[in-house]
């Protein structure tokens, strides 16, 4: 797809992956909305970027309809990559056995499931009114983890929601074939992003001794260039893309 006359969405864009992606795009020639928190550092991204700014919570339809609109002002949009979401443990029962936390799970869930979702409908419903270029109206590059499938211990709401995008991105893609709108998924294994930024040098070592090849975390450029390519190929739709370095986790 040529983006050079697009406009694109990359939420959580302020920061990791999301970042890195952003700065991707925009070297590309498209005109990139940074959709992040109130308190990220989204207004300076985007400035840097020459870009824009839509700060909004990912579930708040008004402020994420608010992006998508000042996107479409300066140009037609074509991409979304949604980045934006949480972690967070939540056990079925705690270490002193009581039922695990259902505010915490509700919230986690809400965010990276509920809020995927949000996203993607207000943004594909703007992309359907595009004119076609090359047989397309616009792509949706998600993000998931591999923790859709080998969840850790805790990890109960966190590898919900990513298993629940995970299954809504080959019914979306169908959805939104007969518009010409493309939806892929990315699930990223370990990588190196701001969440893990609490963690020792030592610590990190020894996660990154888990990955098989190449043994280290992965690099936030490594995303971005996956959904670049992802952007760029017509042919694939409807698919969750492992970027895991062939990991599968344990249970802890």
């Amino acid at each position: 797809m040529e983006i050079s006359a697009a406009s694109a969405i990359v939420t959580g864009g302020a920061s990791g992956l999301g970042l890195a992606t952003a700065r991707r795009i925009a070297r590309r020639g498209a005109h990139v909305v940074i959709l992040d928190l109130p308190t990220s550092e989204g207004a300076a991204i985007a400035e840097e970027l020459g870009g824009s700014f839509a700060p909004a919570d990912v579930r708040d339809s008004e402020a994420v309809a608010h992006a998508v609109q000042a996107a479409a002002a300066i140009a037609p949009l074509r991409i979304l990559v949604h980045c934006a979401g949480r972690g967070g443990g939540v056990r079925v029962v705690d270490r002193d056995g009581e039922p695990g936390d259902q505010k915490l799970f509700d919230e986690i869930v809400s965010i990276n499931l509920m809020g995927t979702f949000n996203v993607l409908r207000l943004v594909a419903a703007q992309m359907v009114t595009n004119d076609p270029i090359d047989g397309e109206r616009g792509v949706c590059v998600l993000t998931a983890s591999v923790a859709a499938w080998e969840g850790q211990i805790s990890q109960t709401p966190y590898s919900a929601s990513k298993a629940g995008v995970v299954g809504m991105t080959i019914v979306a893609a169908r959805d939104l074939a007969s518009r010409l709108v493309r939806v892929n998924t990315i699930a990223p294994g370990l990588f190196e992003t701001p969440i893990l930024a609490r963690f020792s040098p030592e610590t990190l070592n020894g996660i990154a001794a888990q990955v098989p090849h190449p043994a280290r975390l992965g690099r936030p450029d490594e995303f971005a260039a996956l959904a670049d390519h992802i952007i760029d190929n017509p042919m694939v739709n409807g698919e969750t893309i492992r970027l895991d370095g062939a990991i599968r986790m344990g249970p802890r």
